[in-house]
């Protein structure tokens, strides 16, 4: 009995404890600050959206390469719009009736969708990037344009155009994009390419929150001064990159008037200081009103300037990729530093004959690599795939295959870009698909001398010449050094995984040794040398199907504690010689020597001046 008593209580007292809650907070609206009263007998809310500033992004010395600008949007809240000054419209933004109502009705679409999909932010942008005359006349007029409300943004300046492609642009979402998150509603900027892309999500800062009080007649009465409904935006942290600006901007005058890549990286680290592509675009015709209709024109040019020649465009290395096969066959014993090879001025193997420029012989080495010959090559891809300890052509062609990858070939590098091409290392199968199941060595033996199936990136080929600076080992390339608060997030933790190939790093003396002769006397690229800055480097000539054969060339410098590694593509420049090494060792000195003139103005001169079409 005393029990049931007990329980009889506590239900009486728990019903008076939530018919008190209910009542306070009653009165807590009722009697409360004035907001309140009049939001709960109203029932309007309305939140409008805060953007914050993306990122500054800065070069590797702290030099400003992009910021945010302010800009405004006449944005609209459709259903409070129960009549419209459609003249007034006009005449402010200089467009006619059936774009009035055009615009209003693509708005209200966009609004209905927001309120479909719940969206705290019901309005819509109606106009983008006001003028300064319209904002100024819309400030002016705005209360007599009923739901209609000025919203401030940012946008995008860039301080220099010569990293169009490694930076990026942005553009504006149609739809709300769930793509990268539920962050953005249609008209919002977001990253589109490069860095703006890839690190978005950092980039981008947090939006934050407005909220407004409105009576019966959707009429602003003011706003809502309280944490609970409102927050600031957060700006984007601060981005340091790898580049070098100065060297990239130094870079893209050589380049200009050709077409082509120069990447170049700091072997120790894998942090890329010269992004480069011509040719290019400005990003700064790419924000506001002028984006849609640059896009549209860049996309249509021949040229192919969105075109992110770098880690999508893809060639055959030619002669550079001599270096690499020395290093395979060394490590398979199949080579030393000693073994001599005869030429004849050509590698002939039946009915198939491989030419060779005219040269003494029989070559070491060494001298392989300074004269570059393409005999000495074919016969050391021919010792290497058909070795007999394997007993199989096939399974000596794995051997090889297994040992270019571990240089980063034909797969991602990983750069923090989107849209890395892997490049191609053939594979037994794909070799098989091509030439049938019974191929031999003379049937590939073209790709001894870097043609044939064999494609890789300018990146790829400046890789490696960072790992042959560095000895066997590398750095994923990547262009972002720093985010400001981000260093324990562990967001870089794969830029910092050193990665080594198949190759013993002793293999590599010889090798080098034979680099560093190519731009004295006698070497492939002898004159194009920079005095007291020993250059190990590689020549390479890439034969192409549909023109002219492209220029090549990789590098890395001093010889001893290398600060650069570098590769240039200019397509249809023919030799190696005649514009890559030139325009890589020009690079080199101006890296390794910022404060000095060039030791070599008249083939600088000669560059900068030179047109290829």
């Amino acid at each position: 009995m005393e029990t049931r008593k007990n329980r009889q209580f506590v239900y009486i007292a728990l019903f008076i404890l939530i018919f008190l809650v209910y009542t306070l907070r009653i009165a807590h609206i009722q009697l409360g600050p004035v907001p309140y009263k009049k939001m709960a007998i109203h029932n309007a809310l309305n939140k409008i959206t805060l953007y914050p500033s993306r990122s500054n992004i800065f070069d590797r010395k702290g030099k400003l390469m992009v910021y945010s600008t302010q800009m405004y949007d006449l944005s609209i809240f459709p259903h409070q719009i129960t009549s419209l000054d459609t003249g007034l419209l006009c005449s402010i933004l200089e467009i006619n009736f059936q774009q009035v109502r055009f615009l209003l009705d693509d708005a209200t679409i966009r609004s209905n969708k927001r309120q479909k999909n719940n969206s705290y932010n019901k309005s819509a942008i109606f106009y983008s990037n006001l003028s300064n005359g319209q904002f100024a006349l819309l400030r002016e007029n705005i209360y007599r344009l009923k739901g209609f409300f000025i919203e401030s943004r940012t946008d995008r300046q860039f301080s220099t155009i010569s990293a169009s492609h490694a930076l990026g642009y942005l553009g504006e979402t149609k739809e709300p994009n769930a793509e990268i998150d539920n962050y953005y509603q249609a008209g919002d900027l977001l990253g589109i390419t490069g860095i703006e892309r890839f690190y978005e999500k950092q980039i981008r800062g947090i939006k934050g929150v407005k909220t407004v009080w409105q009576d019966r007649t959707y009429a602003e009465r003011g706003a809502v001064h309280d944490t609970q409904f409102n927050y600031p935006s957060v700006a984007g942290p601060d981005v340091t990159t790898s580049l070098d600006i100065d060297l990239q901007e130094y870079g893209r005058l050589l380049l200009n008037g050709k077409r082509g890549s120069i990447v170049a990286i700091e072997p120790k680290t894998g942090e890329v200081l010269v992004f480069i592509n011509n040719p290019d675009y400005d990003q700064n015709t790419m924000i506001g009103k002028e984006r849609s209709t640059t896009f549209k024109a860049l996309l249509l040019d021949p040229q192919k300037p969105l075109y992110n020649r770098a880690v999508k465009g893809t060639y055959p290395p030619g002669s550079t990729f001599k270096t690499v096969m020395a290093l395979i066959g060394i490590q398979e014993g199949v080579l030393n530093a000693t073994t001599t090879h005869g030429c004849g001025g050509g590698y002939r193997l039946g009915s198939i004959t491989v030419g060779c420029h005219a040269h003494g012989g029989p070559l070491d080495l060494r001298g392989s690599i300074r004269i570059s010959c393409n005999s000495y090559y074919c016969q050391v891809f021919r010792d290497i795939v058909d070795n007999p300890k394997y007993g199989d052509i096939k399974l000596g062609y794995a051997a090889l295959e297994k040992h270019l990858r571990s240089f980063g070939l034909g797969r991602q590098l990983g750069i923090d870009l989107l849209g890395e091409s892997k490049g191609n290392i053939p594979s037994v199968g794909q070799l098989n698909r091509r030439h049938g199941e019974r191929w031999k060595s003379s049937t590939i033996i073209s790709l001894s001398i870097g043609q044939g199936e064999i494609l890789l990136t300018p990146l790829q080929i400046c890789n490696v010449a960072a790992i042959l600076a560095n000895r066997g080992w590398y750095y994923s390339p990547h262009l972002v050094k720093k985010i400001e608060g981000y260093s324990d997030t562990g967001w870089d933790r794969k830029y910092k995984i050193k990665q080594f190939t198949t190759i013993n790093p002793l293999h590599f003396v010889t090798v080098i040794d034979g680099m560093s002769d190519v731009t004295k006397p006698g070497g492939t690229a002898n004159g194009t040398g920079i005095a007291d800055i020993e250059i190990c480097a590689k020549t390479g000539t890439a034969q192409n199907p549909h023109g002219r054969d492209h220029s090549i060339f990789l590098a890395f410098a001093p010889k001893d504690n290398p600060k650069i590694a570098i590769a240039v593509v200019v397509e249809n420049g023919g030799f190696g010689a005649t514009w890559a090494a030139p325009i890589a060792n020009l690079m080199i000195e101006k890296y390794i020597r910022p404060s000095l003139i060039t030791s070599k103005p008249d083939m600088e001169e000669r560059i900068k001046t030179s047109v290829i079409k």
